[in-house]
């Protein structure tokens, strides 16, 4: 059976998450053969100056000074990884704003890998809090979202799967069948009168049997108000080190790109999150 991964694309900045990231993505490589693209996003200070108010010259000239600094350190960290045998390239853009440059490149990848933003967490550059999301809804590529909190996630073994009848959820499905065929265990999870199945036709536990996946499945019924809060607290309980979901579009303007549940998960998560839109 084939693998599906074979490109990720790898958000690379100058925090400390950015090792953690790509020491990730390097796994993922290894077991799938795949190669890596660490995709530097920092927009500079001159293009930031046009949008940003109270940045007069002075500033900027400081600013570029610090993302200098900034894109070096990246690059050590990279060029680390790529002295270990990582099968990795290096790339830049300094667009502003980055999401939809970002996401123009996202276009060429099987798998990205993002990092959470953390609360109260001081961006030593202009990158926006939303960041992730915006990369997702953009390019409409799936994404593998690693949290802030933990020091270096494990590869997937016990799997929970978010499951509604949409098109975000069955395409995060699709993005996770090469990392699904290699857990241990996958469960799924899903709310509301529509999730329920009662028929006789295909259904989400079917689609993943045809792919050599044996999946429990627990079916309940209204969907709650704090259905964001629910989900990661069964994942908790069921000892999860993935979760598998689709993001909930509105239709208003912003809004479009992620409903309350999507933005709570990314707020509150504390393993790894597989999203698509």
């Amino acid at each position: 059976m084939s693998n599906e991964l074979k490109q990720l694309l790898v958000h690379a900045d100058a925090s400390p998450q950015f090792a953690q990231r790509l020491e990730f993505a390097g796994r993922l490589a290894s077991r799938h053969g795949a190669g890596i693209t660490a995709l530097y996003a920092s927009p500079s200070a001159s293009a930031a100056l046009a949008v940003a108010s109270g940045m007069g010259p002075g500033l900027a000239v400081r600013r570029e000074n610090v993302q200098d600094t900034e894109l070096a350190r990246a690059r050590s960290v990279f060029d680390q990884f790529k002295s270990a045998g990582l099968p990795a390239t290096w790339a830049e853009i300094h667009e502003f704003p980055c999401a939809p440059a970002f996401a123009e490149q996202a276009l060429y990848a099987d798998l990205l890998v993002l990092g959470q933003h953390g609360p109260g967490e001081g961006w030593s550059t202009p990158m926006p809090a939303d960041f992730p999301e915006n990369v997702i809804a953009l390019s409409g590529r799936p994404a593998l979202v690693l949290p802030y909190t933990s020091a270096r996630p494990g590869l997937p073994g016990h799997v929970v799967i978010a499951w509604k009848p949409s098109r975000g959820a069955a395409r995060a499905v699709a993005a996770a069948l090469a990392l699904l065929r290699n857990a241990s265990s996958v469960h799924v999870l899903s709310w509301g009168a529509d999730a329920v199945h009662t028929g006789t036709g295909p259904n989400i536990v079917s689609y993943l049997k045809a792919h050599g996946i044996h999946a429990s499945w627990q079916q309940e019924g209204v969907e709650p108000e704090n259905l964001g809060e629910l989900l990661l607290s069964r994942v908790f309980d069921l000892q999860a080190d993935l979760l598998v979901m689709g993001c909930y579009g509105r239709a208003r303007a912003y809004e479009w790109v992620l409903g309350g549940v999507s933005r709570t998960v990314l707020k509150s998560m504390t393993l790894p999150v597989l999203m698509a839109h």
